[in-house]
């Protein structure tokens, strides 16, 4: 029987990780992370991990697996994904891939694009000019010189932006003309299932979970993490605002706003990556699980 990899997508704090863990329970398997942040075990509160009781529900792959001081990077992030899925389908014919970072999705079930090298000394003029100027100039810079990129990736994370900068200003092309999407061999099938909702409903559901993150102990977990703050795992949204915080730039209130704002940002970003996905079944919150497990079983018996 051809193996099936069950990928949920959609927006942040949209329900993502209820839904994997429903069907890893019911097809009695294990679920693979495809988030950016939860690699990290430094980094729980922010980042919106599955909590203990999730986590012992369902087996979990790539959570808490590294340092924020470890060098790891979406080659790192594909290899090890795949190694899972292969140990996940040596006694399961389904795997669950869930995750809100769509360059990791895309890099599990199409594989990664060929990108030529990168003049060294270009990444290092961009560093520096996101150190003098900020990142605002460089994410006007891309906005100009590719706006396909500049609405699709999270330009609030420096490393994603200068990536993006670095090949449209080396290759003299926008760098989305390179991630072509085309599709590598897999030994599995994809079934993909987005969740999504309402603007205004995901939006306060966003702000609840901001509001949540805050009563669980987050500045307390960045409070911890400032003396790290250089290094790129926390230049994320939630962690950035609150080091902004501490620092005396803003007050408790403004901060807790700026993430909020932050994050309904990224949410349109993630939404408008995950609908260039093909295949793609919408869902929303309120679903019947008995009719998404018929849907699901439907693709893998035909």
């Amino acid at each position: 029987m051809t193996k099936q990899l069950i990928t949920i997508i959609g927006p942040t704090a949209v329900g993502k990780t209820s839904l994997a863990i429903k069907i890893a329970k019911f097809f009695k398997t294990e679920i693979v992370s495809a988030d950016s942040r939860q690699f990290y075990k430094e980094m729980s509160i922010g980042t919106a991990k599955p909590i203990e009781n999730e986590l012992n529900q369902v087996k979990h792959h790539l959570i808490n697996n590294k340092s924020i001081q470890d060098k790891y990077n979406i080659t790192n992030y594909e290899k090890d994904a795949l190694n899972c899925l292969n140990t996940i389908f040596k006694n399961n014919n389904v795997a669950v891939l869930v995750g809100g970072s769509g360059l990791y999705i895309n890099s599990v079930i199409y594989g990664l694009d060929e990108i030529p090298e990168i003049n060294l000394e270009i990444r290092k003029s961009i560093y520096s000019e996101l150190e003098l100027k900020g990142i605002a100039k460089l994410q006007e810079k891309l906005k100009q010189l590719d706006p396909v990129s500049y609405n699709k990736i999270d330009i609030n994370n420096p490393r994603r932006l200068v990536r993006a900068l670095e090949v449209s200003i080396s290759t003299r092309k926008p760098y989305s003309s390179f991630l072509k999407n085309t599709k590598k061999k897999r030994n599995f099938n994809t079934i993909v299932l987005g969740i999504n909702q309402n603007r205004d409903l995901l939006y306060n559901r966003i702000n609840s979970r901001v509001d949540n993150m805050i009563e669980n102990g987050l500045i307390n977990e960045v409070k911890g993490l400032h003396n790290l703050k250089h290094l790129t795992s926390l230049n994320t949204i939630g962690y950035s605002e609150v080091f902004k915080h501490l620092e005396g730039d803003s007050s408790l209130n403004e901060c807790i706003a700026e993430i909020k704002k932050n994050s309904r940002r990224y949410a349109k970003r993630q939404l408008t990556w995950f609908k260039s996905i093909q295949n793609s079944k919408w869902i929303t919150p309120d679903y019947n699980f008995e009719e998404v497990v018929e849907y699901i079983n439907d693709l893998i018996n035909n």
